[in-house]
């Protein structure tokens, strides 16, 4: 892995609800060519399969073996439903996806912390842990997902911090949904964390009718990058983004630009970048 160089520009690009299924061979091999030539990391948000089937992992993962550049990211609820999770790691692991649940991987000068999430609500109308065992129960899922990514975070010791989930950390980026579902498409547990350790940008997935911007109470950016949102927003790109992370030399500090036309993508950061092994 090349040595960190401070200040230096680190291309990401970052996708989520990819929802592979047996029949899915393929089918995104185009698109990630292009992330390839666009970006230093690819970051996927959730939602890898369809059913949660290994079976399905291994249709993405002949497809994942040509990605050359690093890939990390998260499960979603899709990945479980046939609670095949531990299959369905193992095979994207086998093709070295970091999939991260809990944990932290660096590359160059930025830090990825990861988690699944979970739903419960936003703000003032967030479910809270009263009456019956199973709400309490409910409710204690998301404050363990929201202390796993505290102290994913934790472990990073750089002040370039990319938090990756699947439900969403505010309610922002979910708007454009059925205000109906609103509690089951994230939680504002998982926002505490993400301004506890002043992160410098989030990317999740889960909502497909959802915004794609929003930010924490603290300012700090939040892209939902789901696939069917990426597709309805922006229908002349590709249905991916590239976000450039400004690593921070001493007198900066760190940042999170999107980068809006492939016009302006050009060749990778690291291309650019002295590198040493």
């Amino acid at each position: 892995m090349p040595a960190p160089v401070p200040g230096e520009l680190v291309r990401v690009a970052a996708l989520a609800d990819i929802h592979y299924s047996k029949n899915s061979a393929g089918s995104m091999a185009p698109l990630f060519e292009q992330i390839v030539e666009a970006a230093d990391v690819l970051v996927l948000c959730g939602d890898l399969t369809d059913y949660g089937l290994a079976e399905e992992a291994r249709v993405l993962a002949k497809d994942l073996a040509s990605v050359k550049i690093p890939v990390v990211g998260v499960l979603g609820n899709h990945d479980f439903e046939a609670e095949e999770q531990k299959e369905i790691a193992q095979v994207l692991g086998d093709v070295g996806m970091h999939l991260l649940d809990g944990d932290a991987w660096t590359y160059r000068n930025v830090g990825f912390a990861g988690v699944r999430g979970f739903c419960g609500g936003f703000g003032r109308g967030a479910l809270g842990p009263w009456g019956e065992r199973i709400v309490k129960d409910f409710v204690h899922e998301a404050v363990e997902e929201a202390l796993k990514l505290e102290a994913a975070l934790a472990r990073i010791e750089m002040p370039n911090r990319i938090a990756l989930m699947h439900y969403a950390p505010i309610r922002d980026t979910v708007e454009g949904e059925a205000l109906e579902i609103f509690p089951f498409l994230g939680s504002s547990r998982l926002e505490d964390p993400l301004m506890r350790f002043q992160v410098t940008a989030v990317f999740h997935g889960h909502a497909h009718k959802g915004a794609p911007e929003g930010k924490t109470q603290t300012g700090i950016p939040v892209f939902n990058v789901a696939h069917a949102v990426l597709k309805s927003n922006y229908p002349d790109r590709p249905p991916f983004r590239v976000f450039e992370v400004h690593t921070a030399a001493e007198s900066t500090e760190p940042s999170v630009t999107p980068v809006g036309d492939r016009r302006h993508w050009g060749r990778r950061a690291t291309d650019r970048a002295p590198s040493s092994s």
